[in-house]
């Protein structure tokens, strides 16, 4: 049995036990370095991307949440008010929404904070737009966009909670697999951050009471 308070050695050959209530995902860290030629389309009727200035708080958190609950996103959900809005309104980050007739349906958000680089912070769709292509149109127009700041690099990442096929759609849109690494967080289901039923894909193993 593992103790919780024992601290946590990483075996790089073999497994590592996970104290109960802890989660890992192997992540994979993208980039590319030149403007790709654009993904294929194909059902793009009623889509538009359009940049949101100075995103409100509350509409970004269910809009994270809707896209991302069910791939364990919840960096943005802990975070204050204060500090949310010190990133997603910062003039070097663009919140980029599609939208379907009008509606919103998914978001990728171009951070520029660091000179030279911009990141695909986060990249997503509602679940009922998986699969129906709107990724790749999402995709096209926000690396046009990326490209056209000049940096020396785009950069994404991904890991192992996320949709099975992202890393693949990844590649498939230009991006190099570089570098991976093992995040172990707090389940932030049980901390209540997300709903118990999410991600049931990642077992949720509950401590001892």
């Amino acid at each position: 049995m593992t103790d919780p308070a024992a601290p946590l050695l990483l075996n790089l050959d073999g497994y590592t036990p996970l104290p109960p209530g802890k989660i890992a995902g192997v992540v994979t860290m993208l980039d590319m370095t030149a403007p790709p030629p654009p993904l294929p389309e194909r059902a793009t009727e009623g889509l538009t991307l359009e940049r949101m200035p100075a995103p409100d708080v509350a509409w970004y958190r269910a809009l994270f949440r809707r896209v991302g609950e069910d791939w364990l996103w919840f960096s943005r959900l802990r975070m204050s008010d204060s500090e949310l809005a010190a990133i997603i309104q910062h003039p070097a980050v663009d919140v980029l929404v599609l939208r379907k007739d009008g509606v919103d349906a998914g978001y990728i958000e171009l951070d520029g904070r660091e000179p030279g680089e911009i990141e695909l912070a986060f990249v997503g769709l509602v679940p009922e737009m998986v699969g129906s292509g709107a990724g790749r149109f999402m995709m096209n127009r926000a690396l046009a966009r990326a490209w056209e700041r000049q940096p020396r690099r785009v950069h994404v990442h991904t890991c192992t909670h996320d949709k099975q096929g992202a890393l693949t759609f990844y590649i498939k849109a230009g991006f190099r697999p570089y570098a991976s690494a093992v995040e172990i967080v707090d389940d932030p289901r049980l901390a209540g951050l997300l709903a118990r039923e999410a991600a049931p894909h990642v077992p949720v193993i509950r401590p001892a009471d």
